[in-house]
Formats: structure tokens, C-alpha cells, sequence
């Protein structure tokens, strides 16, 4: 079914796929906005949803040298002061949480950066001059993650807070649109990774696994299972899963119509690869046998760009099997009128 492609393009009719083989362009997406230098004590952002994808990648590559708290809520830290630089993240610029916590961050006088393509927030920006990254409209948020980290190391670097990596990712594009060619529609599903995955999806709830580096990696296949197949899916990140959730795969359910995903690096330390070993061998027979993803890729951010595209395709495929047009999340857009 994978390989037919006049299917594919009747069921992906807004061609979501089109857009994750193009996703190697946001890289030298440029940003123009006049940011403050200065000195920070710490740095919090506001996003919901794929409006924080680009910070949850950051906290992992490249790092913060200073505390970095991501805030996804109406209220925002106690501790946010003068001495912080809150940055208010929402793709539609209407995202009501992120704009609550944008006032709670002025009346404690942070130095305040904001984010969007439109909406409140842009109007905010615009009044009250705060410096503002402009995004390019028409995506869906999800599937603006290398904008979104784009705009977070372009602040954190404009801001002395980290040095000389927007140069670094830029310098990736290639690497990705080469890994991206790997998984296009063309590309039978005898040498398709993301279509041989998908197959193993469909009709399960799907759990992802990875460690601290790839973490976001993980809650990005999460959340694109949610939103591109409506598919339910699960994600927890080792060390902590041996001290819980491990435990819960050895009882119930008896049956277990759950597809096991792990995205191992070999960048992690290696007491974490070692407990992906020492996992997998014990709980075999008590759960499904987990796919063992291996990001490609000699650096971090490498890996990090090739695992998460990856998970674009896989999770678009498993929706074209599902019957399913990947692009409208119709009831996430129901539920916001509910609230008004």
C-alpha cells in the first residue's frame, strides 16, 4: 500500500509529506529582530505543544550554560525577575496559556522576547516593542521544530548566553535533506526505514523510548503519532523508566497490543546503553520486542535532525494506513472554541 503513490496523495491531500521533505529549508530560515544582550540568571520559556518542540530540542542540543526552565502553563516560576529573559512561544500567536504567562512575566519585569506568526502575540510584540522573531505562516505547528530551534539558539546566541551554534545547525542542511531522500514516497518500502516502521504501528498504541539526549526526540515522535496519525502513543526516557514503568510491562495487561520503540544513541552515556541491554533482556516474552532505532549521524545535533525527521515519516506512513488525512487535528481546534 506504501508504494502506491497515487493513494498516498489521495489520502494526504494537504501533501504533509511534501512538507517533511521540504523540512531541510527551515535550517536557513533567517530571523530579523534586534535582540538584547545582557546579563541573565536564568531563561524561561513559554510554548505549548509544537510551539516548544525548538526549545525541548535545545535543553538537549546545544545545552544551556544557565538554568533553562521550558513552561508549559497559564503561570510561570516564582522565581522570574529582572534577571531573567522569558521567551513567549506560539506559532498561531493566540495560544491563550502562553499570552497568560507573557503579563505574569511583565509584571515581574523579565526581559521579554516573543516568538510567532501572527495572532495576539504578534500585536503584543508590535505595541509594546519587544524584540519579535517572525515565523513563516502556513504550517502546521508540529512541523515547525527547526524554526523553533532556529529562534531559540539565534536568541540564546544574540544574547551571549551561548556561542557560534546558529552557524553550526545552518551547516546541516545537507546532512538532513540527504537522510530525508531516504524515506521520501518514492522509495519502495523494501528500502524505506520510516515505511517498514510504520507497518509495525498500525492498530497499536505505540510506546517510544530514549535517553536523556534523545529524549526530544522521543516526545516529538510522541506528539506526531497524536496529531499526524490520531494514533495514541506513549514516551518515557530512561534512567527513570528502570524505576517504575519497567516493572509495570510484566504483568498487566496479559495482552499487550503495543508497538516498543527505542531510539538508542550511541552518543549517550553509557550506563544508559547499558540499561537498554539489561532491559531488553529481561523483559523479553513479557513485552513486544521494541524496534531499535540507531540515529545516523557523527554529532548530536546530526543525530537529533536524522532520528526526529525520521519520525515525521514514520508517523505520516502510519496515517496513510490508517486511511487517515495527517494534517487537520480538527477536535484540538473544536475543543479551543469549547473554551471560549
Amino acid at each position: 500500500m506504501l508504494d502506491d503513490l497515487k493513494l498516498i496523495h489521495e489520502r494526504d491531500v494537504q501533501d504533509a509529506l511534501g512538507v517533511a521533505g521540504k523540512q531541510f529549508e527551515q535550517l536557513n530560515y533567517e530571523f530579523e529582530a534586534q535582540l538584547p544582550n545582557g546579563e541573565y540568571e536564568n531563561v524561561v520559556f513559554v510554548g505549548m505543544g509544537g510551539s516548544a518542540l525548538g526549545a525541548l530540542v535545545a535543553q538537549s542540543w546545544p545545552g544551556v550554560p544557565i538554568p533553562f526552565e521550558i513552561v508549559r502553563n497559564y503561570s510561570i516560576p516564582n522565581y522570574v525577575s529582572s534577571k531573567t529573559l522569558f521567551v513567549a512561544s506560539s506559532y498561531s500567536g493566540n495560544t491563550e496559556e502562553t499570552i497568560s504567562a507573557l503579563k505574569a512575566a511583565e509584571e515581574k519585569q523579565a526581559t521579554i522576547i516573543v516568538i510567532a506568526s501572527g495572532g495576539e502575540l504578534q500585536e503584543i510584540a508590535n505595541y509594546k516593542n519587544y524584540p519579535l522573531l517572525s515565523l513563516p505562516t502556513g504550517y502546521q505547528p508540529r512541523y515547525t521544530v527547526w524554526l523553533g530551534l532556529k529562534a531559540v539558539i539565534t536568541i540564546l546566541d544574540a544574547c551571549g548566553i551561548i556561542k557560534d551554534k546558529v552557524n553550526e545547525l545552518v551547516a546541516q542542511e545537507e546532512f538532513l535533506k540527504n537522510a530525508i531522500n531516504q524515506w521520501i514516497p518514492e522509495v519502495p518500502t523494501k528500502n524505506n526505514r520510516a515505511k517498514q516502521i510504520a507497518q509495525e504501528t498500525i492498530g497499536k498504541s505505540v510506546v517510544v523510548y530514549g535517553g536523556p539526549l534523545m529524549y526530544p526526540a522521543a516526545y516529538k515522535w510522541k506528539i506526531s503519532f497524536n496529531e499526524n496519525a490520531k494514533h495514541i502513543a506513549w514516551v518515557n526516557q530512561f534512567p527513570e523508566f528502570n524505576h517504575n514503568e519497567f516493572l509495570g510491562w510484566t504483568k498487566q495487561p496479559v495482552q499487550k497490543p503495543y508497538t516498543v520503540i527505542e531510539l538508542r544513541s550511541n552518543l549517550e552515556n553509557p550506563r544508559i546503553q547499558k540499561r537498554f541491554e539489561v532491559t531488553s533482556k529481561l523483559l523479553s516474552g513479557l513485552r513486544p520486542d521494541p524496534i531499535v532505532v540507531a540515529p545516523e549521524g557523527e554529532t548530536l545535533i546530526q543525530q537529533l535532525l536524522w532520528v526526529i525527521a525520521l519520525g515525521d515519516f514514520v508517523s505520516l506512513y502510519t496515517a496513510i494506513l490508517g486511511g487517515i488525512n495527517p494534517t487537520p487535528v480538527d477536535l484540538i481546534e473544536k475543543f479551543k472554541q469549547e473554551l471560549i
